[in-house]
């Protein structure tokens, strides 16, 4: 097997692992009134949330439709270009929406001030059904992928 179906595969293994995880944290703070406001708990919780959507999708981003393109020839190009040719492989339903996760994971790395961070958590519980099925997409893809390579 080529060395770039089996980084595929192990990245859709972590992949995989990284998602269950962030369903974890999704489901946990999707019934948080965050209008209440924060305790240190609910804080932390939302913390690992954030932290974990920015880590799914710089798996996904950077690391999964990378290695499909390099599997399928394609130039690396920008994010920008490889978030299009996901689109058109049908890996995700709109390239808006994952620019739009990108744009996000990067606030996330680059916010410090506390009265932003609450419209960063509303965003993240917003669009991690979004950044999931990108994901399942790309499993279901990479799957028909590496069965090929057999």
């Amino acid at each position: 097997m080529n060395k770039l179906f089996v980084i595929l595969e192990n990245d859709i293994q972590e992949l995989e692992k990284a998602a269950d995880i962030l369903v974890y944290s999704h489901n946990k703070c999707i019934c948080v009134d965050l209008m209440d406001g924060l305790n240190q708990d609910i804080l932390e919780s939302f913390e690992a949330l954030t932290s974990r959507f920015a880590r799914l999708s710089d798996m996904l981003i950077q690391k999964v439709l990378r290695t499909i393109d390099m599997i399928e020839l394609e130039s690396s190009g920008t994010v920008r270009d490889r978030i299009n040719r996901a689109e058109k492989k049908k890996l995700i339903d709109s390239a808006d929406s994952l620019i739009e996760i990108r744009v996000l994971r990067n606030e996330i790395a680059h916010e410090y001030k506390s009265e932003t961070v609450y419209v960063i958590f509303e965003k993240v519980l917003h669009l991690t059904p979004l950044l999931l099925k990108a994901v399942d997409l790309t499993i279901e893809y990479s799957s028909k992928l590496l069965q090929s390579s057999d």
